[in-house]
């Protein structure tokens, strides 16, 4: 196996956390264990197979852990590992930019849809 070497610390977080539901969900597990089902209404707009595939990759890189309380009806619980935790700590600032500047970001993004409509 060769060792991957990363040109900064970004890209390395870019590496667990890339996509775009990933870092939504490690912020929703941020307050405490939630279910599957929880996550989908949380997560707003991810589909059932893309949060299913994150989820599984996610507890595969060690930032979740899935815990299956063996009940019928099934009960699974994703929550954060010490690992997850310290990446939640980290996007608690990305968050709170984005909600101070919500109105500016909301102006860009539809600067783009109208870019892509135009072209």
């Amino acid at each position: 196996m060769s060792e991957k070497n990363f040109s900064c610390g970004l890209e390395a977080v870019l590496a667990i956390l890339g996509g775009k539901w990933k870092p939504l969900i490690v912020f929703q597990l941020a307050g405490g264990a939630k279910r599957t089902g929880q996550l989908r209404r949380l997560v707003t707009n991810v589909s059932e197979k893309m949060l299913i595939q994150h989820l599984r990759e996610l507890t595969d890189d060690g930032v979740i852990c899935r815990i299956d309380f063996q009940t019928v009806p099934p009960r699974v619980e994703y929550e954060l590992t010490d690992f997850g935790q310290s990446l939640a700590r980290v996007l608690a600032p990305l968050c709170e930019w984005g909600t101070r500047h919500t109105e500016e970001v909301a102006m860009i993004v539809q600067n783009r849809q109208r870019s892509v409509a135009a072209a």
